[in-house]
């Protein structure tokens, strides 16, 4: 079962994707392991990579391409795989078609995690941190059990990430958006799209995944 999965930040893509993993016993296949792994393997496309990093400036698609080729033919996806991460953009999507093709890996499905915008803004933006000790708390989710009070050390200080400070999210959420609608289009009009409902419980959301690859799966 050869599978892409999809998501703005926020919508859970990590937790899924390893419940499809533990689920179906297929590879989680992230662009970063992948740049991360052909990187100390020293291999021609990772010192490619290597060189591009290093100077702070994005990999082009023919290296990114080669590297997914390369993970693509390793023996573990002979199973299938699960891409997380790529593609990013129309071109790459098309490289990929051509890369599954020769491969013999060809694409059964992509799983689009859907979250409103707007949850995800009040997901993003709710960390926040204890600046004395480092405990990690939300303010819908997980709160201090006293309002103001860390539960590790006592503080009353805390703060919060760049990361995670509205302005930042809503623009890295637009961008993604952005980047994300064309390749939903694309995939769609090839019927290999599934939506499924993100604004839900985690278990909720596993089930719906489960009614779209059960099928494909052959269970």
């Amino acid at each position: 079962m050869n599978l892409i999965l999809m998501g703005l930040p926020g919508a859970g893509k990590g937790t899924q994707a390893e419940r499809i993993i533990d689920t179906y016993h297929i590879p989680h296949i992230s662009t970063g392991d992948m740049f991360r792994a052909a990187m100390k393997d020293q291999t021609e496309l990772g010192l490619k990579a290597k060189s591009f990093i290093d100077k702070g400036e994005l990999v082009p698609d023919e290296v990114t391409n080669g590297i997914v080729k390369d993970r693509l033919g390793e023996a573990d996806t002979k199973v299938g795989y699960l891409l997380d991460g790529f593609p990013r953009q129309i071109s790459q999507a098309e490289a990929l078609e051509a890369i599954t093709a020769e491969l013999n890996k060809p694409l059964d499905g992509v799983i689009n995690i859907d979250v409103d915008p707007a949850s995800l803004m009040e997901r993003l933006t709710g960390r926040f941190i204890c600046k004395t000790c480092g405990a990690t708390y939300h303010k819908v989710y997980n709160p201090p059990k006293v309002a103001g009070t860390c539960d590790r050390c006592g503080g009353h200080d805390f703060f919060q990430r760049d990361d995670d400070k509205p302005a930042t999210v809503k623009n890295r959420l637009a961008v993604n958006e952005k980047m994300n609608t064309p390749l939903l289009d694309f995939y769609s009009k090839k019927n290999l799209l599934f939506n499924v409902d993100g604004n839900r419980d985690i278990d909720e959301v596993f089930q719906d995944i489960r009614k779209v690859l059960d099928p494909l799966a052959g269970k």
